[in-house]
């Protein structure tokens, strides 16, 4: 005689989709993001109320670190990439810290968190790294499930990104100078009923001019505000 079916029983596919959805919505209650190629370098511009927490930071001279989601989760991401780009390039070479080794350790450890954890992470995270040409740049994408992708000219996470992703299709334009992409970056994030100003926004920008040494630069609001307004 069969065994009744245990009381409580969920199916392993049940069980993925439903820690897939929990993650989904942790993010969608965030603020976009986006980041993109311009012909002076990649551009990263997050719709952001905060003061003191970073979306966009630094990981090493030529690659940042960009996430959607919960903050304290994304950061312990950030914290784990720093060290990993350090002590390789310390032991090996500065050269050899890239985009891609990078993006692959968040993959795997979204990817153990969201299989074996009790609470999936509610993040993804964005791995941005400048070339000397705008056809080097690098973006890769990586899923609260470590789903990995490369993407090319420009990329959306958090919030409403398919409504924000269809106005950037509509605006970005290849080759388009920094100070002209933020502009329409802002005005993609902002949408038709809203604007945007320089105290909720959040940029940061890998210079192409400044490749050899570090790159980044987290630019103040007087900043945004005199590109804005230009």
């Amino acid at each position: 005689m069969s065994m009744p079916m245990a009381f409580g029983y969920v199916s392993p596919e049940q069980m993925m989709a439903d820690r897939a959805d929990y993650a989904r919505k942790g993010i969608a209650r965030g603020r976009s993001l986006v980041a993109l190629s311009t012909r002076d370098g990649v551009l990263m511009c997050a719709e952001s109320i905060s003061k003191t927490l970073r979306k966009i930071c630094e990981v090493y001279d030529r690659i940042a670190f960009t996430g959607a989601g919960k903050y304290i989760e994304f950061e312990q991401l950030r914290m784990g990439g720093v060290r990993h780009a350090d002590f390789k390039g310390y032991y090996y070479s500065r050269r050899d810290v890239d985009a891609q080794s990078l993006a692959n350790l968040y993959a795997q450890l979204l990817g153990v968190s969201f299989t074996h954890e009790t609470k999936p992470m509610e993040v993804e995270v964005l791995v941005t790294e400048v070339g000397e040409t705008l056809t080097e740049d690098k973006m890769f994408h990586i899923l609260y499930d470590g789903t990995i992708s490369d993407r090319q000219n420009f990329t959306v996470i958090g919030g409403e990104t398919e409504a924000v992703h269809a106005r950037m299709s509509d605006t970005w334009q290849e080759d388009a100078p920094m100070e002209d992409a933020l502009r329409r970056t802002v005005a993609a994030l902002a949408g038709e009923e809203r604007t945007l100003t320089s105290q909720e926004l959040e940029v940061g920008f890998l210079d192409r001019s400044l490749i050899g040494g570090r790159t980044f630069q987290h630019f103040s609001k007087e900043e945004i505000d005199e590109i804005l307004n230009s």
